[in-house]
């Protein structure tokens, strides 16, 4: 049996390692042929895709989808395979597909769903459906039978130092592993790296927290950087864009990885949790900052402590500590780049935007803290399990998925994964228009350091053009700064990455 992989499209600019398809295809590795297509290296990937099952040595469709971009390739290339080769099975992992898979398994073209951690899963399923021996007793597995959806058992996260090592020069063999590690904010060959799966919180809003229930397990600190080392002397990586939920949860596993990587002389980004990396001792953030971490991703989410404990942070986080751990960074020369989620539901219109104007100024005041903090700003986009509890809680406001997966493709369904546009009835167009305006000053008067394409000039003009309206607070229509974003194809790291 032969497996063909597919990486949809989830980047214009600077494809990554492809992780999870790496993940999955070292745990069938040694028992089973595959190929892989990226639609991030062929833009056009269904010729290749094609080719593969005309042919006839392809039996599966394994197909990695996160919610955004990579539906519009993952949707209707796989109804394609549906229609012109029926007995090919098509098997969905990811974000997405967990979280709603009564519109994917429904949609007629997607057979399994891998619920989670594929490493045991997806080799059992294979060997199931060669056999023709059932797979309901398979862990990690959701699947459309008469007409009903059934869940199988979750699986315990997997201790990751057991699993097999990724399959980097067999990926080398269908792309040249070198086109994965492109010049980014942090080195000019950035080599992105998974060390840890699931988070140990709880946050209402996050699609993580159903598909791990709230645990955690990291790669050891050796093994990372063997890894690491690895793909610096062999492809010549120079730095590392750590794609974890929370790389920081264990302060132990980052002392012993800073320390180990010192010497390697590679520049790092993770992502971590502002109260988690407050606990931490001033020799271990200087360690960090010694060992090349340049900047840190945090859900700062808001300034309002009342919807931090709404929203279920599972930890200490405050408005205060959002404040004070900016400043604090700035001693160790570690950027913080904090994300807020401004349009959180409210008993009334007016609570809503009076939230939405209070989140701009609170921002402005961590600004005011270290001026070199990077600032993300979404606008509240519900992602939770159907079913859930806060599932019931949006649907009773008006606030309603897609019915057919084909609907998830438009614009505006894109925009609501990337949390820029987000659907729901109790935000209205001007409070969007406030959002985005602010959005735009913001970024003219800080342009983002992560935009490498900007020259200094640029940036100078921009904010130069930007200081009367950020000091006077005038955000409404900035055509100016817009055009000049336009002209420059300014790029919001959000949207983009680095």
């Amino acid at each position: 049996m032969s497996i063909l992989f597919f990486n949809p499209l989830a980047t214009q600019h600077k494809p990554r390692i492809p992780m999870s398809i790496l993940q999955i295809a070292a745990s069938i590795d040694k028992n089973y042929k595959w190929v892989f297509v990226d639609g991030n290296i062929d833009k056009e990937p269904w010729p290749k895709i094609e080719r593969y099952l005309q042919s006839g040595e392809i039996d599966y469709f394994g197909c990695t989808v996160m919610p955004g971009p990579q539906l519009k390739q993952a949707i209707p290339i796989s109804k394609k395979i549906r229609e012109q080769f029926p007995n090919v099975k098509i098997i969905w992992g990811g974000y997405f597909p967990s979280n709603h898979p009564d519109v994917v398994l429904k949609s007629g073209y997607v057979d399994f769903i891998v619920n989670g951690m594929g490493d045991k899963c997806f080799p059992l399923l294979l060997d199931a459906i060669d056999k023709k021996e059932p797979y309901h007793t398979i862990n990690n597995l959701i699947f459309l039978k008469d007409g009903k959806i059934h869940f199988t058992a979750k699986d315990p996260i997997y201790e990751p130092d057991s699993l097999p090592v990724l399959p980097y020069e067999k990926l080398d063999s269908f792309y040249p592993l070198s086109v994965y590690l492109g010049k980014t904010y942090l080195g000019n060959k950035t080599i992105a790296y998974h060390s840890s799966f699931g988070c140990p919180f709880t946050c209402s809003f996050c699609a993580v927290v159903p598909i791990y229930n709230a645990r955690w397990k990291g790669v050891s600190a050796s093994r990372i950087v063997n890894d690491i080392i690895f793909l610096k002397n062999k492809y010549n990586g120079t730095a590392i864009e750590f794609h974890d939920n929370n790389f920081f949860v264990s302060e132990k596993r980052v002392i012993e990885f800073a320390s180990s990587i010192k010497g390697e002389k590679m520049i790092w980004w993770g992502e971590g949790r502002i109260d988690t990396i407050n606990k931490y001792q001033d020799e271990t953030l200087q360690l960090m900052s010694d060992a090349g971490c340049k900047m840190i991703f945090f859900g700062a989410e808001t300034g309002n402590n009342d919807l931090l404990k709404m929203m279920d942070k599972g930890g200490t986080q405050t408005r205060e500590q959002i404040l004070s751990f900016a400043a604090r960074l700035r001693k160790f020369n570690i950027i913080p780049e904090y994300s807020f989620v401004l349009g959180f539901p409210g008993e009334t219109e007016q609570t809503v935007y009076k939230n939405i104007l209070a989140e701009i100024d609170f921002i402005r005041e961590v600004k005011k803290a270290n001026p070199l903090t990077e600032i993300i700003i979404y606008v509240y986009s519900p992602v939770p399990t159907e079913g859930s509890e806060l599932y019931k809680e949006i649907t009773e406001k008006g606030f309603r998925f897609p019915e057919k997966l084909e609907d998830w493709v438009s614009l505006e369904w894109e925009n609501f994964d990337l949390r820029k546009n987000p659907l729901t009835p109790w935000i209205k167009p001007y409070m969007i228009d406030k959002i985005k305006s602010f959005e735009t000053v913001l970024n003219g008067y800080f342009p983002t350091a992560t935009d490498i394409r900007l020259s200094r000039f640029q940036k100078r003009l921009i904010k130069l053009i930007a200081a009367i309206r950020y000091h006077t607070k005038i955000y409404a229509c900035p055509y100016e700064i817009k055009l000049l974003h336009k002209i420059w194809k300014y790029r919001q790291p959000e949207k983009e990455g680095f």
